[in-house]
């Protein structure tokens, strides 16, 4: 199994709506690894590693985010794969 690992900033309403709560939801769903955490601009990033199909529907979901959220980007880059298991939730 390949695995991928991208880091992503996604910008809009995506602090105080429950994003990396539900990101941590949908990161487990798909069985990805990785974090995400907000950012002191209002952005949020992640980390997130794993199948390439799973890795690209999570990147769907960034752009759909919980109820209350309005994404107006998502910006993902490569990197390199991590040394981990789990996925968290920083502040």
């Amino acid at each position: 199994m390949a695995l991928i690992c991208k880091r992503c900033v996604i910008d809009g309403r995506v602090q105080g709506v429950f994003y990396r709560a539900s990101t941590y939801d949908q990161a487990i769903k798909l069985g990805i690894h990785g974090w995400v955490r907000n950012l002191p601009d209002g952005r949020v990033e992640s980390l997130i590693q794993g199948e390439a199909q799973a890795v690209e529907q999570m990147i769907d979901w960034f752009w759909q985010g919980p109820a209350y959220s309005d994404v107006v980007s998502v910006q993902c880059e490569d990197e390199s794969p991590l040394d981990t298991d789990s996925f968290t939730v920083t502040r």
